[in-house]
């Protein structure tokens, strides 16, 4: 078999490596299939995740069923105001050795492969600060001493919108290191009915293992192997250009939208949730269509958007898609394109 992706038998082991996850985490999570297939991605890509909804519509399961799917390591931190950061990432702790007191680090719960940090947006500032140098280094440092956190280490967050009481928006930096932000829609009348009828008080279904961790280490080699274009390459970086409003390549009508633009992080995660996208299609390269799918959830939550935005009701979504409407895809102006 070949070493590279062209191989037909390597795209379809990587896709059907990626469905199986998916598909696992579908049959927890009744009626939130797109959702299911940006988790699976954002996890193919190693990337971190928050998901925004209100409280009840799955959240919390879908992360543990994630969890159980891989066979991971698995911690779950409920975030309240009064939690400390070292009530997350462990701190020193005194013990006795060879008839001298020493400190000693006891490490917290974000020592574990798949960290839930459930309704982060209910802690304080300082606290969601303990998880900016874990989530972007891998590691955790305290009194000097580093810590290196397991491999993989994922970081799935839940939200509840910030318009509820009792919340404290997450800062931009902390925004910036999740790979994807996904909103949780509820679900319709046919799905409630579903749930209703195999979900007696809401238990979910036993999940069994659907990745050993070698086919998870071969499932992130294959994402690895897909190929990105360079004509990709430079629509990934003109629509993360046009997100800001003093650059030349932002159309006029978003830029009243936007105070300031996506970071280059914006640009790395597209490229690299992009492979997963094309891998979960079948596809050894990414085309066009996959940066497209991944857009939203990649760019939106690192825009700060202009109070005209509001008072126009344009939500991040909007001008994410009003971006991809208006960036050419190679680079030459596109009829009807908003300029």
């Amino acid at each position: 078999m070949s070493d590279t992706l062209e191989s037909p038998e390597r795209i379809a082991r990587g896709r059907e490596l990626l469905t199986r996850l998916r598909d696992g985490m579908a049959r927890v999570i009744l009626g939130q299939g797109e959702l299911c297939d940006l988790t699976a991605i954002a996890l193919a890509a190693r990337g971190h995740v928050l998901l925004e909804g209100l409280p009840g519509l799955g959240k919390t399961e879908l992360v543990k069923a994630l969890a159980a799917l891989l066979g991971l390591s698995f911690r779950r931190v409920q975030f309240t105001p009064d939690l400390m950061p070292s009530d997350v990432t462990g701190g020193p702790v005194l013990q006795e050795r060879d008839g001298r007191r020493v400190f000693e680090f006891e490490p917290g719960p974000l020592f574990a492969h798949c960290v839930l940090a459930d309704e982060i947006n209910r802690a304080s500032p300082k606290t969601q600060a303990a998880l900016l140098e874990a989530m972007q280094e891998r590691r955790v440092t305290v009194l000097g001493e580093s810590h290196p956190l397991p491999e993989p280490f994922f970081v799935l967050a839940t939200q509840n919108p910030i318009e509820l009481e009792g919340t404290y928006p997450l800062p931009e930096a902390q925004l910036d290191r999740f790979l994807f932000k996904v909103e949780v829609p509820s679900v319709g009348e046919e799905v409630l009915a579903a749930i209703l009828t195999s979900r007696r008080r809401g238990t979910p279904p036993a999940v069994e293992r659907a990745l050993s961790e070698a086919e998870l280490r071969e499932l992130f080699a294959l994402v690895d192997a897909v190929f990105l274009p360079d004509a990709v390459v430079r629509y990934i970086a003109r629509l993360v250009a046009a997100t800001h409003p003093a650059r030349p390549g932002c159309p006029e009508r978003i830029r009243a939208w936007i105070r300031h633009g996506a970071s280059p992080r914006a640009a790395i995660a597209l490229g690299e949730s992009a492979r997963a996208a094309a891998l979960l299609a079948g596809r050894p390269s990414v085309d066009f269509d996959d940066v497209q799918r991944v857009a939203r959830a990649a760019i939106g939550h690192r825009l700060v958007l202009e109070h005209a935005a509001r008072l126009d009701g344009v939500g991040a979504g909007e001008v994410v898609a009003a971006l991809v409407d208006a960036v050419d895809l190679v680079g030459v102006r596109l009829p009807g394109a908003l300029r």
